[in-house]
């Protein structure tokens, strides 16, 4: 059966609500396997590092299985740090998004991340020798470079994962926009980030809503929605499918998702569903089909 998964936190969420968050997924999500950790900013770690053990327990005694994710960007001393002492860990799992992980990990098993730009068979088969048993694929390759990815991974026995919900990552940057567009310095950023608990927006000159900036993070303003198309990606040798956390309500995302996969519900009602979840957030897919990342096209346009 596909897997559904939920990827890492990457806002900067008040630690009560991502307690209360992970107790919800843990109750009543249908979702097969929960991504933690702080991907994003190492200062934010802090906040709710000491409640991952609990959080842990808690999703592996209602069944989940439970991977670790390091930092995408490694620039400091103690981010170093963090990422080798998470490297070093057997178990959970450990999803290296950064290649310092992946000198410090050596040969021994991990996933890889979508931050690591698994793009091609060449890379991919790289990574496997490295020790790599399972691939997040990057949210911006169309369908035909997908297929060909997951063929490749795998022919070499890895799991291949796919972002089919939530706000696409397009850039990790050396600098806080988030802090600086508050007249702060990454280093003195008060932690603004967290008044934005979907990210910050931002808009065009005429006023229209283009991104999203998350600390050093730029993302997509439209969440990726590929529930039309997770029939083919499972057919193109997907098998996982990874749901990112929003300010929505995740646990009926999942359900919504679970359903359709399973055929519960016909994948019109699921769409309509998803939508009215996301409110006024617009859903996309423009990504899959080779288009501007931004855009939504009809499956039936394309079949």
């Amino acid at each position: 059966m596909t897997k559904l998964t939920l990827g890492p936190i990457a806002f900067h969420w008040p630690a009560d609500k991502r307690r209360d968050f992970y107790a919800r997924i843990a109750d009543e999500a249908p979702v097969d396997e929960v991504y933690l950790g702080e991907v994003i900013c190492s200062k934010r770690a802090p906040f709710h590092e000491a409640d991952l053990p609990t959080i842990i327990d808690r999703l592996e005694r209602a069944g989940k299985r439970v991977i670790l994710s390091t930092l995408a960007e490694v620039m400091l001393k103690r981010e170093r740090k963090a990422t080798g002492d998470l490297a070093e860990m057997d178990t959970p799992e450990i999803e290296i998004n950064n290649a310092a992980g992946l000198f410090v990990r050596g040969k021994r098993p991990h996933r890889i991340g979508p931050f690591m730009n698994a793009y091609n068979e060449a890379t991919i088969a790289w990574m496997a020798k490295q020790g790599a048993t399972h691939v997040c694929l990057p949210s911006e390759m169309p369908a035909s470079a997908i297929a060909v990815a997951a063929g490749a991974a795998r022919k070499l026995g890895l799991g291949v994962e796919v972002q089919v919900f939530g706000r696409a990552s397009l850039a990790v940057s050396a600098r806080c926009y988030h802090a600086r567009a508050h007249g702060r310095t990454k280093d003195n950023c008060q932690f603004i980030c967290e008044a934005d608990l979907d990210g910050m927006p931002l808009r065009t000159r005429d006023d229209k809503p283009i991104l999203r900036v998350n600390g050093i993070q730029t993302l997509s303003e439209s969440y990726i929605d590929l529930l039309p198309e997770s029939a083919r990606l499972v057919a193109d040798g997907v098998s996982h499918l990874r749901l990112m956390p929003q300010t929505v309500d995740m646990v009926a995302v999942a359900k919504v998702f679970r359903d359709a996969l399973d055929a519960r519900v016909p994948l019109a009602e699921a769409e309509a569903r998803l939508a009215t979840m996301c409110g006024e957030v617009g859903l996309s897919n423009g990504f899959y089909h080779g288009e501007a990342g931004y855009r939504r096209i009809d499956m039936a346009a394309t079949a």
